[in-house]
């Protein structure tokens, strides 16, 4: 399995322990964004929405359907935990995977197209778009160029830096109101699950689920490599 297909992975594999196409909600992907910056490798994320599914089919009332990654968050912590070492050993390198550089050139281009079109209020933040769009343009030049396999490694750590300066830019141009709305959703749709999470948990998910609204809100794209 190729190491940046982590989030369809997971995506899959939780429809299919549900038995149902249910696409997942803002804040699952919320969450599977804190499990991939805390290094969770995939298999432990799997393993652990076997474990949660396996306990509510054994359960002999069942009260509701589990509809949200978040109910088997207790389960993926639990994974990780078991198989530490094995997890640690087995971590993937995005080194050696391949993706065609024509592949990540579209990829480029499409989201500097996105990022110079955004029409967001704040001059400051459509100056620091327009020279993340120019670099994402420059990048994908020089790829094409090259006859050689990209640098996905290198190329995933200029990506994460660029999106954290674009979301710090958003926020710190953010409305009250907007700040206000995002948050009362993710609390509305967390609510059920906060029983399994930690308190600093709780405030990473939250803090995810922030910057996925605001970036759909200006309709601005993630730029890691794992989004392609």
């Amino acid at each position: 399995m190729e190491y940046f297909t982590y989030f369809s992975e997971i995506e899959e594999h939780f429809q299919r322990r549900r038995g149902s196409i249910l696409l997942c909600s803002p804040l699952d992907w919320a969450l599977m964004e804190t499990w991939k910056e805390a290094g969770i490798p995939v298999e432990a994320v799997l393993r652990g929405i076997d474990a949660a599914f396996d306990k509510y089919e054994r359960r002999k009332v069942r009260t509701r359907k589990v509809n949200s990654l978040a109910y088997c968050q207790q389960e993926v912590l639990a994974a990780v935990e078991e198989a530490q070492e094995a997890a640690v050993g087995s971590k993937r390198d995005p080194a050696a995977t391949t993706i065609p550089n024509e592949a990540i050139v579209a990829y480029f281009e499409r989201n500097a197209a996105q990022l110079a079109g955004c029409k967001h209020p704040a001059e400051a933040v459509r100056t620091l778009l327009a020279a993340q769009a120019e670099n994402l343009r420059t990048l994908a030049d020089e790829i094409s160029k090259n006859a050689a396999p990209a640098d996905l490694e290198a190329l995933e750590q200029r990506q994460t830096v660029a999106e954290e300066k674009i979301l710090a830019a958003l926020w710190s141009h953010a409305t009250d109101e907007e700040l206000v709305a995002a948050r009362a959703q993710a609390e509305r749709e967390l609510a059920p699950y906060r029983g399994k999470m930690t308190a600093a948990q709780i405030d990473q998910l939250l803090r995810q689920y922030g910057n996925k609204q605001l970036l759909e809100r200006y309709k601005l794209p993630r730029l890691s490599l794992f989004y392609l």
